[in-house]
């Protein structure tokens, strides 16, 4: 299927989003790849965009099936997410469209299906040393989306050898201008409130990553040669920041305080479980702590040496650069409380 002129054509689905407009980027920028953008709002896609665009919505089956003709490779970086509950949305708006999305391109005869998932699907260091690429999934029991992740990989390694390839990216905590749903922009107005604690010291290294970073690797994900039916891959920042350098930049950028006290990790899990029950009757869009976010704090040392020898992947960008283009979007309005959940329209 690939196009007359020898390039890959490669859709990229949630092109209007933080992650899909980066790997539009990343592919209108590499000879080899004729981008394709799969969305509901065109007139969002990045300034210049030239390529095909397929509109539509990812929850209608007839566009699933239409969506996937005629295109060698398959990105999928459409989702729908919330950092807390939403049991049924995560299924209705994420893990069946994405099963059948599967579906549809493994009978269009496309030949790579690329996810976007997250190191936090895997299981995070207990003694220091680096997490593989393919850790045990481990299911949190708490935080439907990523437990959704992991059903979605286990269904992307029984249909590896089916002529599809399958490949899941582990992705790190996204940072970066336009960032505006993740561990960053939820943490800063958390901060302002004093009642933020360390989790055990701040010691735990973030798996932080950039939004060009990002594009890179799933772009190169899209294009690599001679990868094997089921492959997982970390995609994370050229460094692992600790939680405490991470904050303490953050502070100096902003002039927030610091957290004053420390706890461990089962008191934290424990108030984000209680903030969750309290959630219906506390003001706020979002509980003010979620047991994701503690998660996601968790000692994720995701190193990328598998992705640099297989796929090219080099992390380049600073974390410190993209937080702070992360913090200089939000400053404006004052650093407001982010929803930690996704839109449902």
């Amino acid at each position: 299927m690939t196009g007359h002129d020898g390039r890959t054509r490669v859709l990229v689905t949630g092109a209007t989003g933080f992650l899909g407009g980066q790997v539009l980027r990343a592919l209108a920028a590499d000879p080899r790849a004729e981008p394709v953008a799969a969305c509901r709002t065109p007139e969002r896609l990045p300034p210049g965009f030239p390529g095909e665009v397929r509109a539509g919505d990812l929850r209608d089956a007839g566009y699933r099936r239409a969506v996937v003709r005629d295109v060698d490779v398959v990105c999928h970086a459409g989702t729908w997410g919330a950092f807390w509950g939403h049991a049924r949305q995560e299924q209705t708006h994420f893990l069946d469209p994405a099963l059948d999305l599967l579906e549809q391109a493994c009978a269009a005869r496309v030949r790579r299906f690329v996810v976007a998932s997250t190191v936090a699907v895997g299981t995070p260091s207990q003694d220091g040393g680096p997490v593989d690429d393919f850790s045990a999934l481990r299911y949190t029991g708490f935080w439907p989306h990523a437990d959704r992740l992991i059903d979605l990989d286990h269904h992307m390694r029984e249909a590896a050898g089916r002529g599809t390839g399958m490949v899941v990216l582990r992705l790190g905590h996204f940072v970066g201008a336009g960032n505006s749903l993740g561990m960053i922009p939820a943490l800063v107005p958390r901060l302002r409130s004093r009642m933020v604690p360390w989790l055990a010291g701040g010691r735990a290294r973030l798996a932080l990553v950039a939004d060009t970073d990002l594009g890179q690797g799933m772009a190169l994900a899209a294009l690599a040669e001679s990868l094997d039916p089921y492959e997982s891959f970390n995609i994370c920042g050229p460094e692992f920041p600790t939680m405490r350098e991470v904050l303490e930049f953050v502070a100096r950028e902003t002039g927030l305080p610091l957290p004053r006290f420390s706890v461990p990790y089962r008191a934290g899990y424990a108030f984000g479980r209680l903030m969750e029950a309290l959630h219906p009757v506390l003001p706020g869009r979002s509980p003010f702590l979620t047991r994701s976010l503690v998660h996601v704090a968790e000692d994720w040392y995701c190193v990328g040496d598998r992705a640099a020898e297989k796929l090219g992947y080099v992390p380049v960008k600073d974390w410190r650069t993209a937080v702070r283009e992360t913090l200089a979007v939000r400053a404006p309005d004052g650093f407001p409380w982010p929803s930690l959940a996704q839109e449902t329209a």
